[in-house]
């Protein structure tokens, strides 16, 4: 979660020095709609691990289950390592 909100925060630093110009502010724009996406998209990953981790402690699933799980979320998240 740390990794997000430095990742964001430096977007949105590129995004506040660049509205100098059109040019800029659009190349901003684009570097902002893209932190967003990221951001949700690992939000929904952070979640993801969060209920696996409560299914695997309330017995729902079993290991194997879990590390199969755990493995498809991690290749489709950049920070769920």
């Amino acid at each position: 979660m740390k990794r997000i909100l430095l990742i964001v925060s430096m977007v949105l630093s590129a995004f506040a020095s660049g509205c100098a110009s059109r040019e800029g502010s659009a190349v901003g724009g684009a570097l902002g709609g893209a932190a967003v996406g990221v951001g949700a998209y690992e939000y929904s990953a952070h979640r993801q691990m969060e209920q696996l981790n409560a299914d695997y402690k309330a017995g729902r699933i079993d290991r194997r289950e879990y590390e199969i799980r755990k493995n498809q979320i991690e290749k489709g998240s950049l920070f769920q390592r």
